[in-house]
């Protein structure tokens, strides 16, 4: 495959019916362009991933990176730490993913690549769990539980890092916020139509939260420490730790 066949055009024609989004064989072949023309900040996002794994990621414990997509999060984790006996487990919905995260991934025998509904997923002994731009695509009233679960399996000490796209409570900033990312977009190559086809493609399917109910659903989950370290836009990363 050349590299201008890895270029995300899926939106790039006019679709006489806009289908909702899903992560498939198209999706899995051009995502790694299409994130990081989507996201801003995504590399960086990445990195600061990495810099958690190598502050908070203990010996014989666990790492879970849950809608692990290409599994590039867990690739920097396994890099960052070699020289920690850890297990990380990669998971996703997408066949298509896990397909492509395991010929990446070949020869990182400390990463399991599994391809199950992470709501099914069994979170324990964990020093470290990822929500990379997941939590948005499960619906609302699935988010607490899920966030209990990890909170529960993860070890005193342990961290979760979520990132997603979030709106904003005041009308006027959310206008604004939206404006901009619009505009990024943009100079990132996209057309007003890949914009516009896209969005409607995901509408209903990635379903934001404000950053004050994420706030609200971690401290209730009982993470004592949250902090937001990343925001670019409309997309937040968090830092919540449990004691």
């Amino acid at each position: 495959m050349s590299a201008d066949d890895k270029t995300d055009r899926i939106f790039s024609r006019r679709l006489s019916e806009v289908k909702a989004f899903e992560f498939n064989q198209s999706v899995a072949s051009v995502f790694q362009d299409m994130i990081s023309r989507s996201v801003p900040g995504y590399s960086l996002l990445l990195r600061m991933i990495g810099l958690y794994a190598d502050i908070f990621v203990t010996p014989a414990s666990r790492v879970f990176d849950l809608g692990c997509s290409l599994g590039e999060a867990s690739l920097l984790i396994a890099d960052q730490t070699r020289a920690v006996d850890s297990r990380i487990i990669a998971v996703d919905n997408s066949q298509a993913m896990i397909d492509k995260c395991r010929r990446h991934g070949r020869g990182y025998e400390n990463i399991e690549w599994r391809c199950e509904d992470i709501r099914q997923t069994s979170i324990d002994n964990a020093s470290m769990v990822v929500l990379n731009l997941t939590l948005q695509f499960l619906q609302p009233e699935e988010r607490a539980d899920l966030l209990r679960t990890i909170y529960d399996g993860l070890n005193p000490g342990g961290v979760l890092v979520l990132s997603e796209k979030i709106v904003f409570d005041d009308t006027r900033e959310n206008e604004r916020m939206t404006q901009l990312y619009q505009g990024f977009k943009k100079t990132m190559g996209y057309s007003d139509l890949e914009i516009s086809q896209k969005r409607n493609a995901l509408e209903n399917v990635l379903i934001p939260d404000s950053d004050r109910l994420h706030m609200q659903r971690l401290r209730q989950t009982g993470f004592e420490e949250v902090y937001q370290c990343f925001r670019g836009f409309n997309f937040v990363s968090y830092l919540a730790i449990k004691a």
